[in-house]
């Protein structure tokens, strides 16, 4: 194959070769029983790869492209730009998720989406898993405690204690008793060690480590332009997480006093966070009513169209994630596999967790919160994007997106459902401006933090009183922004790029002025399945993109 289908293809390829547990997670099986090359010189070798692939896409013009191809050059040249622009930051010298992460996806994901045989599933487990030692032996080579930050060292230890005892004690009985389960807890035995010593090391290198977090507001800003592609800086975002913090908090003053007849939206909330379920099956159960319930309307209205053979199962959290990760998540099904279920995970507490501090976590998805949690992870959040995402003929889109996109849409789900009379309770609309609310704060601390204009327990603080979590929820939190910088302000960034997005949309088909709420289904049913359907495109190019389909 050669021009430009050709060049994506080496490109793909070159893609799956480097980062195998990526490509199996899409899907492609065959790259099943390997785990990625985590050394010096593979990382070295990535980042050199990365400027020369962006040369040969920045080369080709827009002439000899047709306007899909167009798009799929400008997300590989974003993805590429990403790469470029934190080469210099060496995460893999920093973060011990670098390593821990791909050995424990790795293995988790065979088992969640079940694409082969269960025997093949445990050939590929058990070969990744005698991997695992050469590439945690890597990561004590590699770290640097003169870049590393306590902080991140002790999240990636308490990983890594999570993961040993997946690998030891719990993988095993994802088969059925029998050879296939001994050979599981043979290797599991193996890795589970390696984990355990990983993380016994990285608390040694966390006593004396002296490194930061702090990206930098020249890096923040180049992501923000050059990646995002938005017409703003890092301190320019942060002045607009503070703007929208003032307008929503005034809003819920309004809807507060028709809750409760209060403008004290903070103690409604608090009110009713204490109405919360009194087990974290409970609230397992809790958000797979509300999953259902989130489908049903939008079979009844016709909001969006939901692709034949689609489901979204609702599970704890994988016990590996469960110290790093303190709010809900989810997986979707593979890009590459005939499979159309996807998983949202519900923040189970880490193992060992005292009680008082367990119903400190349930208040944080009380019963006024699920519903519009699950609006996000699932229904029309980010299970249905996905699965559209999923439908999309190019296999670059399949596989590259940015969250600028993916979070943004599922804030915007979150809205829409408000506007079209999903919440029927003020105290659950009240919840969801508390979740968009959240999403500006989270704007404020990323930037602030990443700035190094806010301290961690600073930002632990605001977190705690402006957007009123929980401090166990709010140590998480911050926790997750130092060590995945810009990522927290794509929530209400994106969300508010694709409400610029529809009014264009809607004004170009003769709507201009028509509230949100007043707009026939129809057209609204459109915009949702074009602009999902589109992948998860950096903003500036989904806005483009979308402007290219307009009507007249």
């Amino acid at each position: 194959m050669s021009g430009f289908h050709g060049l994506v293809e080496e490109f793909l390829h070159r893609e799956h070769e480097v980062s195998p547990v990526r490509a199996s997670g899409l899907g492609l099986t065959a790259y099943d029983d390997r785990l990625d090359d985590l050394s010096a010189a593979s990382f070295h070798e990535r980042d050199a790869d990365a400027e020369a692939w962006l040369a040969r896409f920045d080369a080709v013009p827009d002439a000899d492209l047709a306007a899909d191809e167009q798009v799929d050059r400008d997300l590989i040249r974003s993805v590429l730009r990403g790469r470029v622009i934190l080469a210099g930051w060496q995460a893999w010298r920093r973060d011990p998720a670098t390593y821990t992460n791909p050995a424990l996806d790795g293995v988790f994901t065979l088992f969640l989406h079940r694409l082969r045989p269960e025997s093949e599933l445990v050939s590929a487990a058990v070969n990744r898993m005698r991997a695992i030692p050469r590439a945690l032996a890597d990561g004590v080579a590699n770290l640097d405690p003169a870049l590393a930050h306590p902080l991140i060292l002790r999240r990636g230890a308490a990983a890594a204690r999570g993961g040993g005892r997946y690998l030891r004690d719990l993988l095993p009985a994802d088969v059925a008793a029998g050879e296939l389960r001994d050979r599981l807890a043979e290797a599991g035995a193996e890795a589970g060690q390696a984990m355990d010593d990983w993380a016994a090391h990285l608390d040694r290198m966390a006593a004396t480590a002296t490194g930061s977090w702090q990206l930098g507001e020249a890096r923040y800003s180049r992501l923000l332009r050059e990646k995002e592609q938005l017409d703003v800086d890092a301190r320019g975002l942060r002045e607009r997480g503070r703007a929208e913090y003032d307008r929503l908090a005034a809003e819920m003053a309004q809807v507060a006093r028709r809750a409760r007849g209060t403008d004290d939206w903070a103690a409604v909330l608090e009110e009713a966070g204490h109405d919360h379920p009194a087990t974290e099956e409970a609230m397992r159960q809790g958000y797979t009513e509300w999953t259902a319930r989130a489908r049903t309307f939008l079979v009844e209205t016709g909001l969006v169209t939901l692709p034949a053979g689609e489901r979204c199962v609702v599970e704890p959290s994988p016990v590996f994630q469960r110290p790093t990760l303190g709010v809900a998540s989810y997986q979707s099904p593979p890009a590459f596999s005939d499979s159309w279920t996807g998983h949202f995970f519900v923040p189970f507490a880490p193992d060992g967790t005292p009680e008082a501090e367990i119903q400190q976590r349930l208040e944080a998805n009380s019963w006024g919160d699920i519903p519009t949690t699950s609006v996000h992870e699932a229904y029309p959040g980010h299970h249905w994007h996905l699965v559209m995402r999923k439908r999309n003929p190019s296999a670059a889109r399949r596989i590259f997106g940015t969250p600028y996109f993916s979070e943004g849409w599922a804030l915007y789900a979150e809205r829409m459902m408000r506007e079209r009379g999903f919440f029927t309770d003020p105290v659950q609309e009240l919840f969801h401006l508390n979740a968009t609310l959240f999403r500006a704060a989270r704007i404020v601390v990323d930037t602030s933090i990443h700035l190094g204009e806010m301290t961690y327990d600073e930002a632990v603080e605001f977190m705690r009183t402006k957007a009123g979590l929980p401090e166990p929820t709010a140590k998480a939190e911050v926790g997750r922004y130092c060590a995945w910088p810009t990522q927290a302000s794509a929530y209400l960034t994106g969300c508010l790029e694709i409400l610029r997005i529809r009014r264009e949309w809607l004004d170009a088909r003769g709507f201009r002025g028509v509230a949100p709420a007043e707009v026939p289904v129809a057209a609204l049913r459109d915009f949702h399945d074009t602009i999902t359907g589109s992948g998860s495109l950096p903003l500036g190019l989904v806005a483009a993109v979308m402007a290219g389909t307009r009507a007249g």
